[in-house]
């Protein structure tokens, strides 16, 4: 039965493994939100100036992980990002990924 309902949501990102193979983590948070707390090596990019930062992300060369407060900012960031052609993950709340990467 479990694997039924988990069928509806698709399988699940080992956010670990992508980290391990050069995934870079961007937190769409503001500079703010960032400065009280953030996952160690992510960037912060706020999701107010992604569309414009499309370019330089793209030449990072690497799998994108958003995250941010919830996971509603890093949502609409990863749509961005992923129109733009770039692999994206939503990694959701920056502390709930934080937990599960470590």
């Amino acid at each position: 039965m479990f694997s039924f309902i988990k069928s509806f949501f698709g399988p699940s990102t080992d956010y670990k493994a992508l980290i391990l193979k050069g995934a870079i983590i961007i937190d769409v948070r503001s500079p703010q939100e960032f400065d009280n707390g953030h996952i160690q090596g992510s960037k912060n990019i706020p999701v107010n100036i992604i569309q414009r930062e499309v370019n330089s992300i793209k030449k990072m060369g690497k799998p994108i992980i958003t995250v941010c407060q919830s996971g509603a900012r890093s949502g609409m960031a990863k749509g961005i990002l992923k129109n733009a052609g770039i692999e994206v993950y939503n990694g959701g709340a920056w502390f709930k990924l934080n937990s599960k990467i470590m």
